[in-house]
């Protein structure tokens, strides 16, 4: 597979025919110490994906992109914001391919296109070697084909198929590249994400790791990147976004 915009951003990338997980690949690559910053994984059939909270990501082959990038940011000081990093730049690239719906982005890194989940993400931390970013987006799925009832793909909401693989790819490299380099050069990341970020301001449920729910209004972004919801700062779970009290 051809992918020259893709190409022209990435320091190396490897597009696999199949594989179990693009994060899998390239964290044990990343842990041999044989990839540089900004190598990139991807397919378009992963078979073992995983997503937040321990959750399963299996699609159907060919109908959506699992990439991977490696990102060695010099300290560790801010990598509780790489994730949130990432999910902006996915929302910024979505949105540079879908015109008739809003994309927006919901805390800490879904992507959603008139409120259904169209990308999702997960970062894993490699000692010693950076940190690793994985990313699914859901291409040409019909509705038959996709994971949730509260679930979409670029085609279903009018993004065109023609080269929708590297143009899709290319668009959030690019945005993740420059939001990544910019945040090293000192720009202010959480500004960027809280303008953002749809969660702010709304009612939500939020299901945290230990299985309890907290309901009540997200205010904002702490400074390490946690969701604020009346006060307590959460750093990990699941949210919903609640329409009706």
């Amino acid at each position: 597979m051809r992918l020259p915009l893709s190409s022209a951003i990435a320091e190396r990338l490897d597009v696999l025919d199949e594989t179990g997980s693009t994060n899998a690949v390239l964290v044990e690559r990343a842990r041999a110490g044989t990839e540089p910053e900004f190598s990139v994984v991807m397919t378009t059939s992963q078979t073992a994906g995983r997503g937040r909270l321990g959750r399963t990501w299996v699609a159907p082959p060919g109908k959506t992109i699992a990439v991977s990038v490696l990102l060695a940011p010099p300290t560790n000081d801010r990598l509780g914001w790489l994730p949130l990093l990432a999910g902006l730049a996915m929302t910024r690239a979505v949105r540079s391919l879908v015109t008739e719906y809003p994309v927006t982005l919901k805390w800490p890194n879904d992507v959603q296109v008139d409120g259904l989940k169209v990308s999702g993400l997960l970062a894993e931390l490699v000692p010693g070697a950076g940190v690793v970013i994985g990313a699914g987006l859901n291409l040409t799925m019909d509705e038959s084909e996709l994971p949730t009832p509260v679930s979409t793909s670029l085609t279903l909401v009018g993004a065109s198929a023609d080269d929708l693989i590297d143009r899709a790819l290319a668009g959030y490299l690019g945005e993740l590249r420059g939001l990544y380099e910019g945040m090293l050069a000192g720009a202010d990341i959480r500004a960027q994400v809280t303008a953002e970020c749809d969660t702010i301001g709304r009612r939500v449920r939020v299901e945290l790791p230990g299985g309890d729910d907290l309901y009540g209004t997200a205010t904002g972004i702490d400074a390490e990147g946690r969701l604020v919801v009346d006060g307590r700062a959460i750093a990990a779970g699941d949210v919903t976004h609640l329409r009706y009290e």
